[in-house]
């Protein structure tokens, strides 16, 4: 019998579906080994701004589980000696019943709420964490945040675990295949909006917004520097679109054929880079930047010139 009102106990203990607009925002960053969620349980937390429509790099919140402020001692007292769930527990074990129930009636008319657990389901290492907090919760004095409580800086983890930046495509020209001391122009199509902003906040208790500029763009030719010359000195945010009898100042000139190579080609990496800023400086440090790679192969040949002897 007790072993039953226990299992009924903690099922009514699991957190359920955050309230309208809360968390349960999933983002995957869908680059591989740097997937990256955002999935968040029993959680007020509201996450708002680019979080869809791009990929993220992979960032994970440290600690994947936390405490959030919750019921007023009178909300969570009802919570547990009310409706369908109290009376099934009543009929069950009322001993039982009425001495777990003690922990809430205890609180009824204390200054101070309870703080409930949450945490980000996406993550593989928060069924780890959640072992360490109480699974009903603490009761916390006005004032006070309690060990293992969410802070700012916990929620602007969160909200760098959510952003997402554009998805861009390389655009080369030579497009198919490039030669030997031949300019290979690069530039970027798909990016969009060079800023990207995402908002967490716990409404009426604390926010944050962080805001991803996009900065510049980083060629890597793929090969050492004696097989090519990398020019980055007019890239800007998104390269330089080949114009015939333009300057070359965006892109690669590759010094030796690409013959030896595995399969024969260069795998060239093009990056975006997205230094991130906490608005208001909410929070007392820095984000490292997102950077996002894309590759593409670039077969490099030689041009062969036939010299005829003078007649």
């Amino acid at each position: 019998m007790k072993v039953l009102i226990a299992a009924l106990l903690m099922a009514s203990l699991l957190p359920g579906d955050p309230p309208e607009g809360a968390g349960n925002v999933k983002v995957d960053a869908g680059q591989g080994t740097r997937t990256a969620f955002v999935n968040l349980a029993g959680s007020n937390i509201r996450i708002r701004g680019d979080v869809k429509g791009g990929t993220g790099d992979g960032f994970r919140v440290p600690r994947p589980c936390w405490y959030e402020p919750g019921p007023s001692p009178e909300e969570m007292r009802d919570r547990f000696t009310k409706g369908k769930e109290a009376a099934n527990r009543a009929r069950i074990d009322e001993p039982s019943r009425l001495g777990f129930n003690k922990r809430f009636e205890d609180k009824v008319g204390k200054p101070g709420r309870w703080w409930t657990p949450a945490y980000n389901e996406a993550d593989p290492n928060h069924v780890a964490c959640m072992t360490d907090l109480d699974p009903i919760g603490v009761f916390v004095p006005p004032g006070q945040t309690p060990q293992s409580g969410i802070t700012i800086e916990q929620l602007a983890q969160i909200a760098r675990a959510a952003l997402t930046v554009p998805e861009h495509t390389v655009k080369l020209n030579p497009d198919a295949k490039s030669f030997v001391n031949l300019p290979t122009w690069v530039w970027l199509e798909g990016v969009g909006q060079p800023r990207r902003t995402v908002t967490a906040e716990l409404p009426g208790i604390m926010s944050v917004t962080l805001v991803a500029n996009l900065q510049d763009v980083k060629i890597d030719a793929g090969t050492t520097a004696d097989r090519a010359e990398v020019n980055e000195s007019g890239c800007g945010t998104v390269g330089k679109p080949y114009t015939k009898g333009g300057t070359f100042s965006c892109g690669v000139r590759y010094l030796r054929s690409s013959i030896d190579q595995p399969r024969e080609k260069y795998t060239l990496t093009v990056s975006t880079v997205w230094p991130i800023e906490v608005q208001e400086g909410v929070v007392p440090f820095q984000f490292a930047p997102v950077e996002l790679d894309v590759t593409r192969d670039v077969p490099v040949g030689e041009i062969q010139s036939n010299v005829e002897p003078p007649s």
